[in-house]
């Protein structure tokens, strides 16, 4: 099948230019495609206007003038908020605007968006993206597509833009649920290093050699090449917060109590992410489990 080619005389709308939003919005205008924009943070106004964005007054602005609008919000009081307080996109938008929501957020909330604004002619997409700022940046993010095949197609050519791997999951909160479960995946990965690399370290093995194993042997996965120079180098920051990403815990929570089914390794995960938030860790990145273990066993990882 042909690639479906881009209108780049007609405007998309972006709202949310926070860690992952500016990554976007900026491949998006280097692809030369026009973008009305808005965040309630004006800091990023001369940039992307340098770069060719349009940086509109408020969501109702940004809603008149597009017919496809991108958001990416950090929790569901952001996302009602520009939708539909009394300058958010209900109060701007025409009809038959389609919304695609890279925010994460409950499935259960995306359906309910996605039934109100139904009721205002505005079609609602959940469409959570997973990867690190530094993938929103460079284009290499994961898009996961919750709504109609028809609206994954009008969307896809952007998606493609900001993602290298894009995928129609199903009906509006299928993409949140896809997203859920890989990063509980995920989180027990981190979550298993954590506990078992300050475990070998303290029972005498060499830091070098386990570096080495655990990022070239067979537990070697995205999370240990990742995150244990960061661990090693003491760097928690830079990376989504541990308390932005309870959702998806709680996505997966919901599945297990619907089907009455024990999950020792989710259990034991949620045990630990919920440790260090209590612990003060809460606003670090998810490499900062590893600090529930240094406690437990005495003992840090040598960064020297």
């Amino acid at each position: 099948m042909p690639k479906r080619k881009i209108d780049t005389r007609t405007a998309i709308g972006f709202i949310g230019l926070g860690a992952m939003g500016i990554g976007m919005v900026k491949n998006l205008l280097n692809n030369n495609i026009a973008v009305s924009v808005f965040d309630i943070n004006q800091e990023k106004k001369t940039e992307l206007t340098a770069l060719g964005a349009s940086f509109e007054k408020d969501p109702a602005a940004v809603a008149s003038k597009v017919t496809k609008l991108f958001l990416c919000l950090p929790f569901r009081p952001e996302v009602d908020s520009v939708l539909f307080n009394d300058k958010g996109v209900i109060a701007g938008s025409k009809s038959g605007l389609m919304v695609l929501d890279t925010s994460t957020l409950l499935s259960k909330d995306s359906v309910e968006i996605s039934q109100k604004l139904k009721k205002v002619g505005i079609s609602y997409n959940d469409a959570p993206i997973s990867g690190l700022p530094y993938r929103a940046q460079n284009g290499s993010l994961t898009v996961l597509f919750g709504g109609s095949k028809k609206e994954f197609s009008s969307f896809t050519p952007y998606l493609n833009i900001i993602g290298n791997f894009v995928l129609h999951c199903g009906p509006v909160g299928t993409g949140q649920m896809m997203k859920a479960f890989n990063n509980v995946l995920y989180n027990i990965n981190i979550a298993g290093l954590s506990e078992v690399f300050p475990l070998a370290l303290k029972a005498g093995l060499k830091q070098s050699a386990l570096e080495k194993l655990f990022t070239t042997g067979s537990s070697k996965s995205f999370a240990s090449e990742y995150f244990i120079p960061k661990m090693v180098n003491r760097v928690f920051t830079g990376d989504y917060q541990m308390t932005a990403a309870v959702k998806d815990i709680e996505n997966v929570k919901n599945i297990t109590e619907d089907f009455e089914v024990e999950t020792p390794m989710f259990d034991g995960m949620v045990k630990t992410y919920m440790e260090a938030i209590e612990l003060g860790f809460g606003t670090e990145a998810k490499s900062a489990m590893i600090k529930v273990y240094e406690k437990k066993l005495r003992f840090l990882l040598n960064n020297s």
